[in-house]
């Protein structure tokens, strides 16, 4: 079976809004107010909670350490827990798309470097739990990506086979993760690194919207 596998954050959907709160909830704890901008910050919080932290605590102009993010990261993670989906959103069309692809017959799958739980709670939240045939996170496994086991057992696991496999998503670490699967990727142009860093690291493909997916998809999978 032909198999699409997505990234979670800034691939199926905008969540970088509730990422960037969730940081500010930590400086504003300690006293020194919101340190993001959930707008200029999307890229920071794409790439993860300690990313955020660290671009905070670097804002603030004291001196820090890693002791410090790792102390404030399990505060994220709670405060995120609780407001995990106020102001995300799936991008336009996404859901339509994965629709579209598993009545013609494709297997669809998540991998994500957002912890399992987490990511399980947002898309049920969001309402497309049942569109996925597997979810791998940051924790299912002992690695994440860009390691390949990640996407080996998103695929395995919604029934699919790897050499008939594509995975779509954001980031370089997307890039860096199909290569090391040896799959196609398309990069989405309209997440928060936007076209320009995404046409640079010359994927496969680039998906400018969700319309455009079932017909690349077929294209990248020939039957």
């Amino acid at each position: 079976m032909r198999t699409v596998v997505f990234d979670l954050d800034g691939t199926l959907a905008d969540t970088a809004a509730d990422l960037i709160a969730s940081a500010n909830h930590c400086f504003d704890a300690l006293g020194h107010g919101a340190m993001l901008d959930p707008v200029q910050d999307a890229a920071t919080a794409g790439r993860g909670g300690r990313a955020m932290l660290r671009l905070g605590f670097e804002r603030i102009g004291i001196d820090w350490s890693e002791v410090d993010v790792d102390g404030q990261y399990p505060i994220l993670l709670e405060a995120y827990g609780a407001a995990i989906a106020v102001h995300t959103r799936l991008y336009p069309g996404a859901a339509e798309a994965v629709q579209a692809l598993r009545q013609a017959g494709f297997a669809t799958a998540i991998c994500t470097n957002k912890p399992e739980g987490l990511a399980r709670t947002l898309v049920t939240k969001l309402g497309v739990q049942d569109l996925f045939g597997a979810l791998v996170g940051a924790d299912t496994l002992p690695v994440r990506k860009p390691d390949p086991a990640p996407y080996f057992a998103a695929v395995t696991g919604a029934g699919g086979d790897v050499a008939r496999s594509m995975l779509v998503g954001d980031t370089e670490t997307d890039r860096l993760t199909a290569q090391a699967a040896g799959v196609p990727v398309a990069l989405v142009t309209f997440g928060p690194e936007g076209h320009d860093a995404m046409a640079a690291l010359k994927p496969e493909a680039l998906l400018h919207c969700y319309a455009d997916l079932p017909e690349l998809a077929d294209r990248l999978l020939v039957s």
